[in-house]
């Protein structure tokens, strides 16, 4: 092995600000590992990051994103959770094992890596080992570097917090990673799921992975879609990833007593809502932050009893990180990924 590696870093927001440098490879200390990355999966949140559309702390030089698929290669003293070999993946939030994150009213919790902490896009990463997880039997590294972060507030949002239980109706906002995990996650527990998006063809490739329902949101009002296809019922639960304006629409289609899940931003972080309905449906509004450790395990045991296969839009080289930026841009189907080869 040679002494140095690649690593991504910004000394500036803005994507002009980025660059591929050459490094020593770190050493671990006491109660970390060092981790040889193989794969780290993109996330919009990470574009927002790198263009300071985020409003986080950055400590410069820094380098981006947190979701990582690779292999224990070394080990600090006192490591017991895992030893060189082992498969693993990065935890979104690395203090955050269960309950409730560190963070209080004032002090909001948002302790992680690729904001907080430094990201993963470095060919070496150390880390404590108390901030990964085994990584999936059933998925390579490819795969299983899009869980930590897209797959996690999914299964967060509809199992951990949600409940989500079969013969329910769920519906997904989009063809993004979150939505393709929400979808599949839904199906898997025997759920009605219900894809929104602009695109007809996107629409026919949810479709096969097994949504029972495509709506065009630009072809009409897609929440009387909702009603005419529901019977008036509604949704019981919303994966809303739009944000700004849309948390009316998801409101408006939500059953009684449903559930919507705030996720994304990309219509704007400012939202108001008419009182009356929400008073009258009594619709549980939940903003999702990712989710914990101990979820992200129970997580990766579902994927692997149930086979689930995450969604690659593309996977690119680590040089190619420009590249991969600009796909993330045009709203890819599933997830990018970079790998080391």
């Amino acid at each position: 092995m040679t002494d140095t590696m690649q690593r991504w870093t910004l000394n500036a927001l803005g994507r002009e600000n980025l660059h591929l440098t050459q490094e020593t490879i770190p050493q671990p200390g006491p109660g970390e590992v060092r981790v040889r990355v193989n794969a780290v999966a993109l996330n919009y949140r990470d574009k927002m990051v790198i263009e300071g559309s985020m409003p986080i702390y950055l400590a410069f030089p820094f380098t981006p994103a947190s979701d990582m698929a690779g292999v224990i290669d070394s080990t600090g003293e006192g490591v017991t959770r895992f030893r060189v070999g082992a498969r693993v993946i990065s935890t979104f939030s690395p203090e955050w094992i269960e309950g409730k994150p560190a963070g209080d009213a004032r002090t909001l919790p948002y302790r992680t890596l690729g904001g907080y902490f430094q990201g993963m896009l470095a060919e070496y990463v150390i880390m404590n080992e108390n901030g990964l997880v085994a990584a999936p039997n059933t998925l390579d590294d490819v795969e299983a570097s899009t869980l930590p972060c897209a797959g996690l507030t999914a299964w967060f949002a509809l199992i951990e917090r949600g409940g989500l239980r079969a013969g329910q109706t769920v519906l997904v906002q989009g063809t993004g990673g979150v939505a393709m995990f929400a979808l599949q996650i839904a199906k898997a527990h025997g759920a009605e799921v219900f894809v929104t998006s602009g695109s007809d063809e996107k629409l026919a490739r949810a479709k096969a992975l097994g949504a029972d329902h495509g709506i065009n949101r630009l072809k009409g009002d897609w929440t009387e879609a909702v009603y005419g296809l529901t019977q008036d019922r509604g949704i019981d639960h919303i994966i809303e990833t739009v944000g700004g304006a849309n948390l009316k629409n998801s409101l408006r289609a939500v059953a009684v007593h449903g559930r919507i899940s705030v996720i994304g931003v990309l219509e704007g972080s400012e939202i108001s809502l008419p009182a009356s309905e929400l008073l009258l449906k009594s619709a549980v509004i939940q903003g999702i932050g990712v989710g914990h450790r101990r979820a992200l395990e129970d997580f990766v045991r579902a994927v692997d009893a149930t086979q689930l296969k995450p969604v690659i839009a593309q996977r690119y080289r680590f040089d190619q990180l420009s590249q991969a930026l600009q796909h993330l841009d045009s709203g890819a189907l599933g997830k990018i990924v970079l790998t080391r080869e």
